[in-house]
């Protein structure tokens, strides 16, 4: 990665995290970390993800909108708007994929992220995996790998980072 490169984070980092291994309650230095990490200009996510998280109505969607404001970007800039064309033209060519699937790609943070990466040469973070087969939805993976740019998981970010939470 290079020294400019930030971390671009998928709204299931955040979803699964809350969920599942790094509730709120159980590991509070997660969500701290993922402040002050936002803070620093080392990871970021899209106002397109925010939007996602604040349907669950929760915990989550408090703390995004409360304490992990100042790390959503905005999609409305010229320079992602063209990426994300880029990236629609790219899912319109790809035959496996039904006009449905399509379509729900198109109206989900996923693209928006992929075309923040691009234009600011970020890493993709997302908890879903590359299967070149999917037929059901577009994995964020599955774009990654078209546009060439690299994605890991929420631990492979907090290694690379170096963040510990104890």
């Amino acid at each position: 990665m290079s020294v400019s490169s930030a971390y671009s984070l998928d709204a299931n980092v955040f979803i699964e995290a809350a969920r599942r291994y790094y509730a709120f309650d159980l590991v509070p230095r997660f969500w701290t970390s993922l402040e002050e990490l936002a803070r620093d200009g080392r990871i970021c996510s899209v106002d397109r993800v925010v939007q996602e998280l604040e349907r669950g109505k929760d915990v989550l969607a408090g703390w995004a909108a409360r304490d992990f404001a100042h790390g959503f970007a905005r999609t409305d800039t010229t320079e992602v708007l063209t990426e994300f064309r880029t990236v629609m033209a790219w899912m319109s060519r790809q035959a496996q994929f039904s006009d449905a699937v399509k379509q729900q790609f198109a109206g989900v943070a996923a693209g928006w992220i992929v075309a923040d990466a691009r234009t600011n040469a970020n890493v993709v973070v997302t908890m879903e995996h590359l299967p070149a087969d999917a037929l059901r939805r577009v994995p964020i993976p599955n774009a990654c790998s078209a546009f060439e740019v690299r994605y890991v998981n929420t631990f492979e970010m907090l290694r690379e980072l170096d963040v510990r939470l104890a």
